[in-house]
């Protein structure tokens, strides 16, 4: 994925002031930044459910989107869920969110009805159904939100199997936990990404964002 000059505001207060990123194959990159500061937006412009007042996007493969707050209905289980993706995406099969549900340890939950789940399992789920199809550019904003130590730790293991398979990995935070995990850090600040030691992040061709 290669982004370049994006720019947004909502109305008078800008959120993002000239973003530049470069997200090659085979990389797990993490973006901080405090609450507010933009990262949402930020995701949702790469995924392209927004629009950037200026600026591109480009990327090669398909993509997983795993947003903040979980999108599911409550009246499904989880196995109608799959189900209801495998048919959006044009899947054969179920083997891969299969395995992602075993990864990440809730596969008995399989036929429970999501309303009843914890926060917990709802987004483990919510994560299943971004990457239950294999997409080559993963864009996850706050993917471990209400995860116990083991399932924290089980999807590192996982971002790093991603990672290790030639897949883009994009973790977005308010925190930079285990960022020795990562293979590139920056943090969203006053509309613009700066690698984490301070310095302002660069682009391949030089240019400081």
């Amino acid at each position: 994925m290669q982004v370049r000059g994006l720019y947004h505001a909502y109305r008078r207060r800008a959120v993002l002031r000239g973003i530049d990123l470069d997200l090659p194959r085979g990389v797990l990159a993490g973006i901080v930044g405090e609450n507010g500061a933009g990262k949402s937006t930020l995701l949702k412009i790469l995924s392209g459910e927004l629009r950037p007042d200026r600026g591109v996007v480009a990327h090669r493969g398909g993509f997983g989107y795993c947003p903040q707050d979980v999108v599911l209905n409550d009246a499904l289980t989880v196995r109608q869920h799959l189900e209801f993706f495998k048919a959006a995406y044009g899947l054969a099969d179920l083997q891969r969110a299969e395995e992602i549900m075993v990864a990440l340890r809730f596969a008995e939950f399989a036929d429970t009805r999501t309303g009843i789940l914890s926060g917990g399992t709802r987004q483990k789920l919510n994560l299943t159904l971004a990457l239950m199809h294999d997409p080559q550019v993963l864009l996850l904003d706050e993917p471990y939100q209400g995860f116990d130590w083991d399932t924290y730790q089980r999807f590192w293991d996982l971002a790093a199997q991603l990672r290790d398979a030639g897949r883009s990995v994009l973790v977005v935070s308010h925190l930079a936990y285990d960022s020795e995990r990562l293979d590139q850090l920056y943090r969203l600040d006053a509309g613009r990404l700066h690698a984490h030691d301070g310095a302002p992040a660069h682009t391949q061709e030089g240019a400081a964002v």
